[in-house]
């Protein structure tokens, strides 16, 4: 890891935040509660920056993950807003196909992420300015066109993703200086974490996001939040992109 690199993307994460918070008010944060997105859950609270921060409780999170939000209460003294499933829709699907019935086919499973994610999802971003997510351009195939603000039209507001630019290194150099609390499961082999039953630990030299949705395709990986009529939403930049240089 280049300490130029580093600093240089620190600064501009910074910056980004500053701003989004001052232009693009009200603006919400989308944490899954992995590694990145603790990273921005400092970055706000330590800057005390009016950014609400949320979470999507889809009710098959492992318990590391869901412990995450007493651990972000018991650091910074923070109430994460959580965004649950309507529960007819849960327990509709559920009737009709089984529990686990995204195992048989990605339409199944594009449905129960539609319940559980995408949903609550639009709930969280009604009424805001801007969306902020934790996603990485090195992530995956999915993402290597990420841009650091993109237009959302699905919801019609700004989305950024401030960490478009950093490595795997950038994340955990920045936990470890700053202490920064972490989800466990981190250290068991899942570097890209979801639903309890969605995701596996990894093997050495698989991908990072291997472990998600791992009886699929790695070019259909993806839960649909950043997904519209089949195509990422990041195909256009927004028309004036804010520097974070």
């Amino acid at each position: 890891m280049s300490s130029a690199h580093y600093d240089d993307v620190l600064s501009g994460t910074r910056s980004l935040l500053e701003r989004i918070a001052a232009d693009f008010s009200p603006a919400v944060f989308a944490s899954s509660l992995a590694a990145e997105d603790m990273v921005i859950t400092d970055l706000i609270l330590r800057a005390k920056l009016p950014i609400t921060i949320f979470t999507l409780e889809t009710g098959r999170l492992h318990a590391e993950t869901v412990g995450m939000i007493d651990r972000i209460r018991e650091t910074y003294a923070y109430e994460v807003v959580l965004y649950k499933p309507e529960a007819a829709a849960v327990a509709s699907y559920v009737a009709a196909n089984g529990l686990n019935a995204f195992y048989d086919n990605i339409e199944m499973r594009k449905e129960c992420c539609r319940i559980r994610k995408v949903e609550p999802l639009k709930r969280a971003l009604t009424g805001k300015q801007a969306w902020i997510t934790g996603q990485r351009r090195a992530q995956s195939t999915t993402r290597s066109e990420l841009a650091m603000q993109e237009h959302d039209a699905a919801h019609g507001l700004q989305k950024f993703n401030p960490l478009a630019d950093w490595s795997e290194d950038d994340v955990w150099h920045y936990i470890r200086s700053h202490q920064v609390p972490y989800n466990p499961l981190h250290e068991k082999g899942y570097p890209s974490i979801g639903c309890e039953p969605c995701t596996r630990a990894i093997e050495p030299g698989e991908d990072i996001r291997a472990g998600r949705w791992w009886w699929e395709s790695p070019d259909s990986k993806e839960c649909g939040l950043h997904v519209v009529d089949g195509k990422l939403i990041r195909i256009q930049p927004a028309p004036t992109e804010i520097s974070t240089s």
